[in-house]
């Protein structure tokens, strides 16, 4: 190795070694970022970690007709997205579909969905008073609350989907 060769690499190992030591400061731990509780986000179907809001399903309507209908169609009942209403009781006919209201087991799981991915162009961006608006709304439209119900963090978790116990072992749709 010559001396030019040498001294290069004496250089560039320093200029690494430097650049270590004044960027080693950078950023945080991530078991910090993963104790905090904005970065905490589940749900149970029980209801923790449910936030403080509320709303109805005139509300949600409003809210959905700007916001979901385009996808989703108006009164939810499907789009270039799938449905999110309707069919309620169909699981065990011989034509099964699989709207939210048929087929999911919580309500809980409903606000879970809407807060972490819609609008799909803007995940995050609704409020919990939007969403739980959203969530009267929806369940609303096949009778599994009354229009006028509002759901908050408490009344949410309370609300019994018509395919609660269609999930077990030995059951599986």
């Amino acid at each position: 190795m010559s001396i030019r060769n040498s001294l290069l690499a004496l250089l560039l190992f320093a200029a690494h070694a430097y650049a270590e030591s004044e960027h080693q400061a950078l950023g945080r731990d991530a078991g910090e970022l993963t104790q905090q509780p904005q970065w905490n986000l589940t749900i149970t179907p029980d209801g923790r970690g449910l936030p403080v809001g509320h709303g109805t399903a005139a509300e949600g309507k409003k809210i959905f007709n700007h916001q979901c209908a385009s996808c989703h169609g108006f009164d939810a009942i499907g789009g270039s997205a799938m449905p999110l209403v309707g069919e309620v009781g169909s699981l065990t006919s011989e034509y099964p579909e699989k709207t939210v209201n048929s087929y999911w087991p919580y309500a809980t799981t409903l606000f879970d969905y809407i807060r972490r991915s819609m609008p799909p162009q803007a995940p995050y961006s609704l409020s919990s008073h939007q969403i739980y608006a959203l969530c009267a709304y929806i369940l609303s439209q096949d009778g599994i609350i009354e229009a006028d119900v509002e759901l908050n963090e408490v009344t949410l978790p309370q609300v019994t989907m018509p395919n609660r116990d269609g999930f077990s072992a030995t059951n599986s749709h």
